[in-house]
């Protein structure tokens, strides 16, 4: 009777992790929330070993690829190149032959002749992936390609680089963190967030014991972005806007969330638990697209899209933490990214950044000549290192430029990067898990665990160990 209750608990599981990842079932049970609920936390069975700590050979000069140069592409290329003789573009494909054109016209323009361009067919980047000269692939498409154009370069021997978000299924989370274990090569999603000034100070504090205990924190993408996602040129194929058309939950939580999961030691001692989820109504595009968009524009005068003007995710950590997430990218809220800690301590809180320090009037931020002597003694050394590069090279302020040179320096030296694909899996499913606990009246919804157990290993970050 025990077998047979065991084998019918893991048919059900089975079962019920096929209806939330969008696989074909013909359980009557695939369609219940309830069931798709109970599913998230099956871990389906390792395909190789753990990626946690991976090194390879160093690598002088990273030979990198670039899949689409439209908007962050082009950028990336750019830092690649500022990054001088510790790495160099090979090979660049952008289904568009205008950007392929562009970013072909800027490196010659740099003396840079030797650089294949391929364009103009769905899959040219699949044959550019699969040279045997590439070293790493940098993926900046729409959201949708970024794990079949990842899971693909692992699978021809090459790293990924995957811009943000790297997924947003359960099912695409799984099949980075499983195709990483499988070819051993590193997956790692491009949250430049995570190299900001202001964040990796914050970081430096919080590990030096500067706040003590941490309880909580909270963090957004605040970013009224309707004159872009109504415009025809900005994303291509209008590709952004469709996830509000047809998706509610917070699909953009990484800005905010990357850098709080590191001040929090998320999956190096502590995992996300379970979260709940709920958005407001649905407002502002719908008034706006008869002004934003031009008639003949398919969005022209489109009611009912299904994302909440605000979405609010409220995260639960296994050692009691929360943290609040906010995405909002359709009012007039000013950009803000919130970047709230708090602990036993002191507390912080961005835009602008204010620090309250226990034992220094903590009623009150701290005087500007108070910021200033704790702003200079945590300041991250990679800022005091390379001031003039990142000044020259810029890129968000200067934290595009960082992140890039720390993962080609990685290369370079063969050690673990920053940040692996546990992270841009446990980050990116916030998206799928939020829209699941919406769909259940912001029910409570489990996280799976990608790290199969060993986020209860304490590890030290990399941007904490070297410059």
């Amino acid at each position: 009777m025990k077998d047979f209750l065991q084998r019918r608990s893991f048919l059900k599981a089975t079962a019920l992790l096929g209806s939330a990842l969008g696989i074909p079932l013909t359980s009557k049970a695939k369609d219940t929330v309830e069931a798709q609920i109970e599913s998230t936390t099956y871990i389906p069975k390792a395909v190789g070993k753990s990626v946690i700590g991976l090194k390879v050979a160093p690598i002088q000069q990273v030979r990198v690829a670039i899949i689409g140069v439209g908007n962050r592409g082009n950028g990336h290329m750019k830092l690649v190149h500022g990054c001088g003789e510790k790495a160099k573009i090979v090979a660049i494909a952008d289904i568009r032959e205008k950007y392929a054109n562009r970013a072909k016209e800027w490196l010659d323009s740099k003396g840079i002749k030797d650089v294949t361009y391929y364009s103009g067919k769905e899959d040219a980047w699949k044959e550019m992936v699969r040279r045997d000269d590439i070293d790493l692939v940098i993926v900046a498409t729409p959201w949708e390609d970024h794990v079949p154009m990842a899971v693909y370069a692992m699978q021809q021997g090459k790293h990924a680089a995957v811009e943000v978000p790297a997924a947003y299924t359960l099912e695409d989370c799984w099949k980075l963190v499983n195709t990483a274990e499988q070819t051993q090569r590193n997956c790692m999603m491009m949250e430049n967030v995570c190299y900001g000034d202001e964040e990796l100070m914050l970081l430096n504090m919080a590990h030096q014991g500067v706040f003590g205990t941490l309880t909580y924190a909270e963090c957004g993408y605040i970013h009224d972005l309707r004159e872009s996602l109504l415009s025809e040129d900005t994303y291509y194929n209008m590709w952004r806007i469709k996830h509000n058309e047809t998706r509610d939950g917070n699909l953009y939580p990484m800005h905010g969330l990357g850098p709080v999961s590191q001040y929090l030691n998320i999956d190096r001692g502590d995992r996300f638990n379970h979260l709940v989820s709920m958005s407001s109504l649905e407002a502002s595009l719908s008034e706006d697209s008869s002004t934003l968009a031009k008639p003949g524009n398919p969005y022209y005068g489109k009611k009912g899209f299904k994302h909440g003007d605000m979405n609010n995710t409220l995260i639960k950590t296994h050692l009691g933490r929360t943290i609040l997430i906010q995405h909002d990218v359709v009012t007039a809220r000013p950009y803000n990214r919130i970047n709230m800690l708090a602990g036993t301590k002191a507390f912080h809180v961005g835009y602008p950044s204010r620090i309250s320090i226990k034992g220094q009037d903590s009623h009150n931020y701290l005087k500007e000549a108070e910021y200033k002597e704790v702003k200079d003694k945590y300041t991250h050394p990679i800022w005091n290192k390379m001031k003039e590069e990142i000044a020259k090279n810029g890129g968000h302020g200067g934290m595009d430029f960082v992140m890039m040179y720390r993962m080609i320096d990685c290369f370079n030296r063969g050690v673990p990067l920053d940040m692996d694909v546990y992270d841009a899996a446990s980050w990116s499913a916030v998206t799928p898990l939020s829209a699941l606990s919406i769909k259940g009246n912001s029910a409570s919804v489990k996280f799976p665990d990608f790290t199969r157990g060993r986020w209860k290993e304490p590890r030290q970050l990399g941007m904490l160990a070297s410059v």
